[in-house]
């Protein structure tokens, strides 16, 4: 699934573009009971109820692609076979099995790791897509009909507690609290949209929290195989250089720093060459981002095979793995020490320049002064003599002199 995708359905979640047959859903307590059941006809929602739907619906297709939606796959086994026609089944009943949302219910119930209250949500929905031309244009022909289930799980909170007016009573006193469903932590959408078309082999995963994707829930509710986000994928591989770089240097972030600001760079020139095709993170591209950094070959060989191992045949992009707000603190105080280094060499300069060695005497004066300097022995001494006019004068370590003796 692309960008594009994932607006193209977003755009139709308003009152005039809406499509939305069935609503389906349950409220769950902290102990793990459902406490109700939801079964409504979409168009028939009162208005209030029905713009707060499609806000929910919208948040659970929000997000960065590849850290808060991922796109996962059907695991390759007999448990990821029965996920996919269960959900399948799911879907061409529109929501109006009872006994297939109860088996989906218990499912996430059992699996989601959430400690307070929560409501699931489930929407049915049968988009006409409209064929497009080369440029972009719509005909009016339809291309195919995108049929799908959207769910979201969102948090059930209480209200925090405070004072409040009262206006039956007219007067300030503790308000009442209560339990407001919150934008979804979790969510997926069956089956994935991609270029436009149905892909039955894959759905959308939806996640707020990139550092929590809830690896378990991919795989024994959606059946699919666990996904790493880009938060996790970059969690994992600094982790991996930490732990190996650490063994070797004493200074484990800045060698850290500069690896990932060569892979940052490496993503740059990429770019500019191949516009729509990403750097991996493969073992070719860790030892180049390693080179000359001061690491043994064992290090480096170290964090290739442990990166092999963690990501197995599928490596993530290396622009996830760039913390862009480190590398610019780095830079920052990179471009500081160098100028306090410069600023101590030039102080350095200075103070060597002003201080003398006692017996040495050194002159500054005019070129049409030169000619008029002189060598004399005065009193068995060799002098210097400078000539002095009435309008000139002179200033000898700092102090002014002006034909007078000090």
């Amino acid at each position: 699934m692309q960008k594009k995708d994932i607006l193209e359905l977003k755009r139709r979640f308003k009152k005039d573009a809406c499509t939305f047959t069935k609503l389906r859903g349950c409220y769950v307590d902290n102990q793990k009971n459902i406490l109700l059941h939801i079964d409504e006809t979409f168009l028939n929602l009162e208005e209030d109820e029905f713009y707060k739907y499609l806000e929910i619906a919208k948040k659970a297709l929000s997000g960065t692609i590849g850290n808060n939606l991922l796109e996962l796959s059907f695991r390759r086994d007999e448990a990821g076979e029965e996920a996919q026609r269960f959900f399948l089944a799911l879907r061409d009943s529109a929501l109006k099995q009872d006994g297939l949302l109860d088996l989906l219910y218990e499912r996430i119930i059992r699996e989601y790791d959430f400690a307070g209250n929560y409501l699931i949500l489930l929407f049915h929905d049968a988009y006409d897509v409209i064929t497009k031309t080369t440029d972009n244009n719509k005909l009016d022909e339809s291309e195919e009909v995108y049929e799908y289930v959207l769910c979201a799980i969102c948090p059930v909170e209480l209200t925090k507690a405070g004072l409040g007016y009262h206006k039956d009573k007219n007067i300030i006193a503790p308000r009442i609290r209560d339990w407001v469903v919150s934008v979804p932590e979790t969510g997926f959408l069956f089956p994935a949209f991609s270029d436009r078309s149905s892909d039955v082999n894959a759905m959308g995963y939806y996640v707020k929290d990139a550092k929590k994707a809830q690896s378990a829930f991919m795989q024994e509710v959606l059946g699919c195989e666990a996904k790493r986000t880009a938060a996790e994928e970059k969690k994992t591989f600094h982790g991996i250089l930490k732990d190996v770089i650490s063994e070797e240097v004493e200074d484990a972030k800045t060698v850290i720093l500069d690896i990932q600001q060569d892979l940052n760079d490496m993503v740059e020139e990429h770019k500019n060459v191949f516009e729509n095709e990403p750097v991996l993170l493969t073992p070719p591209a860790i030892r180049e981002a390693m080179a000359e950094k001061g690491l043994s070959e064992e290090v480096i060989s170290k964090v290739e095979e442990i990166c092999e191992e963690a990501f197995g045949d599928t490596p993530p992009l290396a622009e996830n793995l760039i913390d862009s707000k480190a590398l610019q603190t780095h830079a920052a105080a990179k471009k500081a020490n160098v100028l306090a280094l410069e600023v101590e060499s030039l102080k350095q300069k200075l103070e060597e320049k002003e201080t003398l060695p006692e017996k040495e005497v050194i002159l500054q004066v005019s070129a049409e002064k030169l000619p008029a300097i002189q060598t004399e022995f005065i009193n068995g001494k060799k002098c210097i003599v400078i000539p002095l006019e009435e309008d000139e004068h002179a200033t000898i370590n700092g102090k002014h002199w002006d034909n007078a003796p000090f």
